[in-house]
């Protein structure tokens, strides 16, 4: 019996999950590809994207249009991947010396492999990270807080903090004030 390894496969652009849950239902269906099958992965990133003042959190493919599977090959599998699954194409391949089209599946480094699902299990740990849409000197409204109402300029973006260095007109005098990234939005 052969290692199983990881393969990385083809999808449709913005079809890597719904390949992917397609492949796992097939492989559920049938018992042979169950017991040579680990594992089917979208590789994504969890971030937290501020617009408008409100805080969201998303995941983003870490690879558009691939998926990785875990997994012994043989015959039957490559043909459910290439032929029974809608909107995918099948494996990265590399050319063989055997003919001028014989290609076959190639297999991902073990350390790549690791890298890719350190990223997976640190999204599990870890808080999600920001996506911060202000830039500095652009002008944005308080909408929270004492200072509600007042319009500045951004000053600094402190993103491991989530916070925003903002200059106000207070009284005619420059105030620098420390908000949270949903205290304001963009004028």
């Amino acid at each position: 019996m052969a290692d199983k390894k990881w393969y990385v496969l083809r999808t449709a652009g913005t079809k890597e999950k719904k390949a992917a849950e397609y492949l796992v239902k097939e492989i559920e269906r049938h018992a042979d590809l169950q017991a040579i099958v680990d594992q089917v992965l979208v590789p994504v990133k969890k971030e937290i994207v501020t617009k408008n003042g409100k805080r969201k959190e998303v995941e983003r493919l870490l690879f558009p249009g691939y998926v990785l599977i875990h997994a012994e090959l043989n015959p039957d599998l490559e043909y459910v991947i290439r032929n029974g699954i809608p909107g995918m194409s099948g494996f990265l391949t590399e050319k063989t010396g055997n003919g001028p089209t014989e290609r076959v599946p190639v297999p991902i480094r073990d350390e790549e492999a690791q890298r890719i699902l350190g990223v997976q299990d640190e999204n599990a740990v870890n808080a999600a990270e920001t996506e911060v849409n202000f830039t500095v000197g652009e002008s944005v409204r308080i909408t929270d807080g004492p200072f509600s109402g007042f319009s500045g300029t951004v000053e600094d973006i402190l993103q491991e903090r989530s916070k925003l260095k903002v200059v106000v007109v207070i009284f005619g005098r420059k105030t620098l004030l420390e908000l949270s990234f949903t205290q304001v939005t963009k004028e």
